[in-house]
């Protein structure tokens, strides 16, 4: 069996004196894409940033390609590979589309061009400056920019959060094609549970900082009663 990219073991871990992982295990193969759902404040946020370590880390191990990386700082986190993009998207405001993508690129598969066949939008607004991207703009934009690094894994963040529903469709149609067409390892925390799983191929259900429920994307898109048992959606009705 292939090792893993990334393995967390009984991982706990939270901020301060609060305990908000309590004994997470899970792996995500390369070339996979895993969705993490569940109410809002059960840990989804917690869980990437833990990854990316920006969290206190109390026990356990992460793994990155079989080496426990928990004591990595995060810059060298992203350099290993590891791409996160935050809810806030952190673009460089004041920079064009253009310059927000070459200014972090590193070599690899992921370029401009790319990029831009990916997300159309940002090559019709190449010359704008961040600040003057719509919501949905500036999200592709951070994602973009996260590709330019070309990381082996890509860690979202509630990617679809806030935006109009026909963005919510172009976007979620873009990260599925990264994780079937171009191979993306993917890690995703999404409210927008239908689509999440409609773009991933596994799916990880947290309640209280705890795994609750583990199973295929297409398998649980048709498991109604545990969708609304563990996050409140009643698909169908």
């Amino acid at each position: 069996m292939a090792e893993a990219l990334l393995e967390l073991r009984d991982v706990r871990a939270g901020y301060g004196d609060a305990v908000v992982l309590d004994g997470v295990s899970f792996s995500v193969s390369e070339n996979a894409g895993v969705a993490l759902l569940g109410r809002n404040g059960v840990g989804k946020s917690t869980l990437i940033q833990t990854v990316m370590g920006f969290t206190q880390f109390l026990s356990g191990s992460i793994l990155w390609r079989g080496r426990e990386i928990q004591t990595v700082k995060p810059h060298l986190r992203a350099r290993m590979g590891l791409g996160w993009v935050p809810q806030e998207r952190d673009i460089f405001r004041s920079l064009t589309v253009e310059e927000n993508l070459t200014v972090v690129a590193r070599p690899g598969p992921w370029d401009v061009k790319k990029v831009y066949d990916l997300f159309p939008r940002l090559k019709e607004r190449r010359e704008n400056k961040g600040n003057q991207l719509s919501g949905g703009e500036q999200q592709m934009l951070a994602i973009g920019r996260t590709l330019m690094t070309n990381p082996a894994m890509l860690l979202l963040d509630e990617p679809l959060e806030g935006l109009a529903p026909i963005i919510v469709e172009e976007l979620g149609d873009a990260i599925g094609r990264m994780v079937r067409e171009a191979g993306m390892t993917l890690m995703l925390v999404e409210q927008h549970a239908e689509v999440t799983l409609g773009m991933t191929d596994e799916a990880i259900i947290l309640e209280r900082g705890r795994i609750v429920h583990q199973a295929a994307s297409k398998d649980l898109l048709a498991d109604h009663a545990t969708l609304d048992r563990y996050i409140g959606l009643n698909i169908g009705d």
